[in-house]
């Protein structure tokens, strides 16, 4: 049984890690969209059409991968894990179908009018499509995010017979946790599309793609990742106030505390040593956690060995695992801070010839490939943070209610092992063919194939899509 827990933990792990990859890119990427579609309707300068209209293609290619590995993934609550839905199905199965009904519905139906509707609908339709696609990926956000929050910080039931019912929807839904997840979460969406759409764009002008579009969409890219990390480093600060509150455990492990106390450091570096209870090699900043967790030299951070029973057994989370995820998602971040800002402030330089400021062409040929180096970086952050949060919850399935191996399937273990392969096998495959497709349709914009018709002009009654009020065009720099 124990190795029929450990692989279906890790094969539903291996589901959503691949999984969220995509709603992280569509969350934002339809707000970007749609700030894309207003400026052409402002300005009617074409390269916002242009930016449109290629990103427009990976947010439909990002939301096909979406549905696909969502849909597999919701198949392992039946197969792999039946405790979860017989204990908290009936919290858990409406939250589910609230989602698909104010949220998938809402994208796949207007999906298909943003993509082709470009010559065959009016221009207020096809803005008001982008808008509801981009209100369907945050309504769908909302209710993931509800559903697992409520299983951090479970509020509002009771349980009856061993099974949960929920006695006040307000409290199930707004429950503790929520507001500090689903903020760090439409954040974390908002800093990968900056730097997917910074990092393709410096690829693009890297292949002699010097258009308009590029370039307006790679200063979108960067201003939205200088603006957006100090909000999520404030955010993620609150956020872990939070979790200190209602799970004192998980905060334990990410900092490597083992004995509750004040002034306690952080670690910088240290290899956790869960078997004496201790960290080796450490590289620490005195008194630090307690200013970072309570504001407070003196404050009082939890230790593991406070969740340890009588008995020796282990009620904390995996404290390496943890530890170190932690660290990655905090590393990414303060690398997405110097990037974002270094390449803003090295444009923002007064051009000695010309006198003008943020201009793209002085960004040298190898801080265009450290941008490219950054296009996948919100991913890391985004699988570490998830790693974090959701191996700091261990040994609890839905925490205080339902422990992860009570829910577990009876399952042979070879059967469980050889479908994680396939799945392994398959995500690999479908990932490499994901970045790939990206990489091709930037080097088939850059040679001018990215649109399929010319810009509409004013008076086209065909299209609806005119210039705007003022018929001028923007330039880019």
């Amino acid at each position: 049984m124990m190795e029929t827990l450990l692989l279906s933990r890790i094969q539903f792990a291996a589901n959503i890690s691949f999984h969220i990859l995509f709603p992280t890119i569509t969350i934002a990427l339809g707000w970007v969209l749609l700030f894309f579609k207003l400026r052409f309707n402002a300005t009617g300068d074409a390269k916002w059409m242009d930016a449109y209209r290629f990103w427009v293609k990976i947010f439909a290619l990002s939301f096909g991968m979406g549905v696909v590995s969502g849909i597999t993934m919701s198949f392992q609550f039946g197969t792999n894990w039946p405790g979860f839905m017989e204990a908290v199905g009936n919290v858990a199965g409406p939250l589910l179908a609230y989602e698909v009904m104010t949220a998938f519905f809402l994208e796949a139906v207007f999906l298909g009018i943003m993509l082709f509707g470009f010559s065959r609908v009016p221009n207020w339709l096809h803005t008001t499509a982008t808008v509801l696609v981009a209100f369907g990926t945050t309504m769908s956000t909302f209710w993931i995010i509800v559903l697992n929050s409520w299983m951090h910080t479970p509020a509002g039931f009771e349980i009856r017979d061993g099974v949960v019912f929920a006695t006040d929807w307000f409290d199930v839904i707004f429950n503790p946790s929520m507001p500090y997840r689903l903020t760090h979460m439409l954040l974390a969406s908002g800093l990968t599309v900056a730097f997917l759409i910074a990092g393709i764009s410096a690829f693009r002008r890297l292949i002699g793609d010097s258009s308009d579009g590029v370039k307006a969409g790679m200063k979108t890219g960067l201003w939205m990742a200088a603006l957006l990390i100090p909000i999520q480093i404030f955010a993620g600060d609150m956020h872990g106030l939070n979790t200190l509150e209602h799970q004192p455990a998980k905060v334990a492990a990410m900092e490597g505390n083992w004995e509750t106390g004040p002034n306690k450091p952080l670690y910088l570096f240290a290899i956790p040593n869960e078997e004496e209870r201790r960290n080796d090699y450490a590289i620490k900043i005195p008194n630090m956690a307690s200013i970072i967790l309570t504001h407070k030299a003196d404050g009082v951070v939890p230790g593991l060995n406070d969740f340890v029973a009588e008995d020796g057994t282990v009620m904390h989370p995996p404290v390496s695992k943890v530890f170190w995820s932690f660290r990655i998602m905090v590393g990414t971040g303060l690398a997405m801070l110097l990037v974002s800002w270094g390449t803003l402030a090295w444009i923002a330089r007064r051009d000695p010839e010309t006198g003008d400021r943020f201009r793209l062409k002085r960004l040298p040929k190898f801080w265009l490939w450290g941008l490219v180096a950054m296009t996948f970086s919100g991913w890391l952050a985004t699988l570490a943070g998830w790693y974090t949060t959701e191996i700091g919850r261990q040994p609890w399935l839905v925490q205080g209610v339902l422990t992860t191996e009570a829910a577990v399937a009876d399952v042979a273990a070879p059967m469980v092992l050889t479908t994680l392969i396939a799945y392994l096998v398959v995500y690999a495959l479908l990932l490499t063919a994901y970045i790939a497709v990206i990489f091709y349709l930037a080097r088939k914009a850059a040679k001018g194939e990215n649109i399929n018709n010319p810009i509409p002009q004013s008076g086209e009654a065909t299209t609806g899509l005119g210039r705007g009020a003022s018929g001028a065009a923007v330039p880019a720099e």
